[in-house]
């Protein structure tokens, strides 16, 4: 049974930090890429706020460059986003994502096939 389940969400103060982890079981892990996707409130679901490869490398995009960090663990089949200097626009609900081919458009990545998907997890910024 495939399992995506992200933890770590929570509230906290524009400045704050929060680090997001993503669990992944029942497929091999290191055969996807994996990404972390945010839904705010009233809005569709972005691009990703990073990509972490299979092969290495890591894409962001510039809304979250310098702010958003993530990381791969091929051992624990984890991969964590690091947020600093968050802002109240951060708040959303953060999914983790694994699937194999990254596209890329108007400055944002995205998965062109539907991999797996995690449920979800809220972060929630106060001003």
């Amino acid at each position: 049974e495939v399992q995506v389940v992200e933890s770590g969400g929570g509230l906290v103060q524009a400045g704050g930090s929060l680090r997001l982890s993503c669990a992944a079981s029942g497929f091999t892990f290191d055969d996807y890429n994996i990404g972390w996707f945010r839904q705010a409130p009233g809005k569709l679901r972005e691009g990703a706020s990073c990509i972490t490869t299979n092969d290495g490398n890591t894409y962001y995009p510039d809304s979250v460059k310098g702010r958003f960090t993530c990381s791969r663990d091929d051992v624990k089949n984890t991969v964590y986003l690091q947020m600093i200097a968050l802002e109240p626009e951060d708040t959303a609900v953060y999914y983790c994502a694994a699937g194999k081919r990254i596209t890329y458009w108007s400055g944002n990545y995205y998965f062109e096939d539907d991999g797996y998907w995690g449920q979800g997890t809220q972060v929630t910024v106060s001003s």
